[in-house]
Formats: C-alpha cells, sequence, structure tokens
C-alpha cells in the first residue's frame, strides 16, 4: 500500500555528498537537543572518544569532518544495525541528498529518509518523538532522522504482520519491500555484513533502543545509557486506574510487601533495565480494565493475561515488533477507537501504547471484534460435534490464535505450538481451571 511512499532507496539514484544550501552544522549541539546531548555524554564509548578529542562537558561539542569539510558521524556516535546502514546510504554524512529519477523527490540525511516516508511514519504510525512541522530541513539533524530511520525498519521487521529476518529488513531498506529476494539487492546486503563486522562493537543492536518513549517525569533513558532506570507506575497510569490497583487486595499486598508508598509506585525491570508487570500486577490491570469496561461483553481477565505472556512476556515496551504488553500497534489502536468506537483511552502516539492500561484496553477491545469476526460460529471446526463446551473451547482457540496471527486463512490444530503455549500460560492465572471455563459466552445479536 505505501510501496511507493517507502521504496526511499531505489538503486537509480544521483547521489549529492553533500552539502545542502540553507543547512549547516559545526557543533553536536547545532543539531541535537541538549537532552539529547546529555544522554550521548552518558554514553561511555561516546564521552571517551569526544574526551580523548579534546572535548569537554558543558562546552559545545566540534562534529567530526571528512577532507572536503563536510560532517559525518563516527561510529562510537552510531549504533551496529543503523550504523551499517547509514554508511552504505550516506558514509555517515549528516548533510547527504539522493534525488530518485523515478520518484522525483530527495532522500534526506544520514538515514537517507524521504519526507513523504517521514510524515507517514510520524502522523499514521504515531512515531513523533520529533515533529518535522512541515520542515523537512529537519532530517538533517542527525537524532531525527536516525529515529525515523530506525521507526522505518521496526515496521520492516513485521511487514505483512509476519515477523521478519534482518536480511529482509536491510534489502527492503534500500530496494524496496518488493526486491527484498531480488538479485539486485544482494550485494547491498553482502556490504552490509561486511561492514557491521568492522564495526567497534559486536553486540546486537535491537531497533526498538532508539524508540523507547520518551519519559521524562520518570526518567526513562534509552537502554543504550548508563542511567539510572527508575519508571513509577505514576508516570504510565492515571490516578483513576491507580486508585483501582491499590483496591486490588493482591497488588496492594504484594506492592506493600515491596515497600511501595501511594504517589510512587516503581515498576520492575529486568537486568537489561526493561520495564515489566509481575503477574499480580498484570493480572490487576486486565481485571481492573475487564470490570471498567468489558464487564458485560464476558471478556476473561485470564485470558487477557495468557495473552500478553505470549506476546510481550509481560514487558512493558513490548518485545520484538510487538508494541507494549498486548502488542497492539498504533494504526490498528487508531481503527478501534476511531471506526470501533472503543474511547476510553486516548491513543495519540506510539508511546502511548507502552502504558500498560491502554494497551490491555485495546488488546481486549481487539479481542470482542475477533469474537464476532464474520460471525461467532464460524469458529467451530467439528460441525458434528454437539459438545457446547468444545466448541466453545474452539472459539477461545481460533481468537487467540487470530490475536497473535491474524484472523485470515487459519487453520485451527489442537497441537498448535502457539495454542499449547497459550494453555500452558493460562494455567498460571486460573485458580481452578475446571470450574472456570475459558470464556462467559454472551451472545453480541439476537
Amino acid at each position: 500500500m505505501h510501496s511507493k511512499i517507502l521504496k526511499a532507496h531505489d538503486l537509480d539514484t544521483t547521489r549529492a555528498l553533500p552539502t545542502r544550501m540553507g543547512v549547516s552544522f559545526r557543533y553536536w549541539d547545532d543539531c541535537v537537543d541538549p537532552q539529547d546531548m546529555q544522554e550521548m555524554w552518558m554514553d561511555p564509548d561516546v564521552s571517551a572518544e569526544w574526551i580523548t578529542a579534546g572535548e569537554t562537558v558543558g562546552s559545545k561539542v566540534h562534529l567530526s569532518r571528512d577532507t572536503d569539510g563536510q560532517p559525518y558521524l563516527t561510529q562510537n556516535e552510531m549504533k551496529d544495525m543503523l550504523c551499517a546502514i547509514g554508511q552504505l546510504e550516506s558514509d555517515r554524512h549528516l548533510l547527504t541528498t539522493s534525488y530518485n529519477k523515478k520518484s522525483k523527490a530527495s532522500a534526506i540525511g544520514i538515514m537517507q529518509i524521504l519526507p513523504k516516508t517521514a510524515e507517514w511514519l510520524i502522523s499514521e504510525l504515531g512515531y513523533n518523538e520529533y515533529d518535522l512541522h512541515g520542515d523537512s530541513d529537519l532530517l538533517y539533524k542527525p537524532f531525527i532522522n536516525l529515529y525515523l530511520g530506525a521507526a522505518y525498519l521496526k515496521w520492516l521487521s513485521y511487514y505483512g504482520n509476519k515477523e521478519r529476518s534482518e536480511e529482509f529488513m536491510v534489502r527492503s531498506y534500500h530496494g524496496g519491500v518488493k526486491k527484498a529476494t531480488h538479485k539486485s539487492t544482494l550485494a547491498y546486503w553482502k556490504r552490509y555484513l561486511s561492514v557491521k563486522e568492522s564495526l567497534p562493537s559486536r553486540q546486537i543492536f535491537k531497533v526498538d533502543t532508539l524508540l523507547m518513549p520518551n519519559d521524562s517525569a520518570s526518567g526513562t533513558a534509552s537502554s543504550n545509557t548508563q542511567v539510572p532506570i527508575n519508571v513509577t507506575w505514576e508516570s504510565r497510569a492515571s490516578p483513576e486506574d491507580m486508585e483501582y490497583m491499590w483496591n486490588n487486595p493482591v497488588v496492594n499486598k504484594e506492592w506493600t510487601k515491596s515497600g511501595e508508598k501511594r504517589g510512587r509506585v516503581r515498576i520492575s525491570h529486568d537486568s537489561e533495565r526493561r520495564p515489566y508487570l509481575s503477574r499480580i500486577e498484570l493480572k490487576g490491570v486486565a481485571e481492573t480494565v475487564v470490570s471498567k469496561h468489558f464487564s458485560t461483553n464476558g471478556v476473561k481477565p485470564t485470558i487477557l493475561c495468557a495473552i500478553a505472556e505470549i506476546i510481550s512476556k509481560r514487558y512493558v515496551n513490548g518485545i520484538g515488533q510487538r508494541t507494549g504488553l498486548m502488542g497492539i500497534d498504533y494504526p490498528t489502536a487508531c481503527w478501534i477507537y476511531r471506526d470501533l468506537g472503543y474511547r476510553a483511552y486516548k491513543v495519540e502516539s506510539f508511546d502511548d501504547l507502552t502504558k500498560p492500561f491502554v494497551s490491555m484496553y485495546f488488546g481486549a477491545a481487539y479481542l470482542m471484534w475477533l469474537s464476532e469476526y464474520e460471525g461467532r460460529w464460524l469458529f467451530v471446526i467439528d460441525d458434528d460435534d454437539d459438545d457446547d463446551d468444545d466448541d466453545m473451547k474452539r472459539s477461545i482457540q481460533f481468537m487467540v490464535q487470530a490475536y497473535i496471527s491474524g484472523p485470515k486463512n487459519l487453520k485451527l490444530e489442537k497441537a498448535n505450538p502457539m495454542w499449547l503455549k497459550f494453555e500452558e500460560a493460562l494455567g498460571r492465572y486460573e485458580e481452578n481451571k475446571e470450574a472456570a471455563p475459558y470464556y462467559k459466552y454472551k451472545p453480541s445479536h439476537g
């Protein structure tokens, strides 16, 4: 659908290295916000390189320049995957532009982003940490350019609702998704591997690193920095929802035992500083959302919890290509809000979906839509089976597998690995599985 917009890296281009009239950067401070500069100084590799070069904290930091006097970023100033692509696309030069004869548009900056692609990522996919305000020259700023490049890579990583390989992402970035397996992008992939192998750091880069929510209230930092992370529940939930959580006796007991206080409840983090919920907290969120917004629809909180276990492993920001606890992406959330009428929570950006209650709400709404997909009883796969409980279990199997893989052309199999994982996860939340059915059936139509 967006191939004409996103095909920014057609091989038939004429690159102008550099420069762009009217755009000029001498210092890092000329093209980076003060907050981003602080995070750069907190990166040990970057700060060591800058200090060795004679830069000092509190003073303007000079950009590196090539023999022609054009500014570029060093390998330490970038990170693996983006650095390798940036080197191939622009030789890491900030002011690079290239004109595409077919699209009659210019790709801009280190990651060679088309202005139309940038606007699409911001307005339709919700990656609005930085806003262009109609000024395409802002794409020359490194943080903006790299952020949108990472956003595009994340979109590619789950293109067509299918988890994609690094090779698919890289080759699609250069030639468009239609050429991801074409021989014309094979040489680019080999050059990418060669460049990546030569980088100082061999740590695997995660696209999500540059796409973490900017939560200044909680002091959240990118996983690449060494800043202590102290994300609070209050920064990700409304006072009303927090009151529901404190009134949940099981959640209250866990928080009190951990020394949490009203007004400042910490979210747990793993060894890689990724925020996650305990199973008690996850169930508390699910129970709150269901009791407030889906109490008459028959949705069971335990089903939502089991789906979250599979989709995000309870990580607040999601994992891999999935956003948030329930893995609902921004376009899907906007569709649910706008077209299906689920408007208890607003979703104005990609970041909103990293809030536990927001993600859980839109996950539950999507599950409700699946429960009525092309008629509820199309879920039954054995017409001769008169056992209503078995039929209902199959209905749940359809919804769970459809939630994870999409509802079209779905084949239900009792031995499906994803379904078995769901049943295993569900067992962790069902106190009495035999007494509690998977789903409280409530017909939506007469």
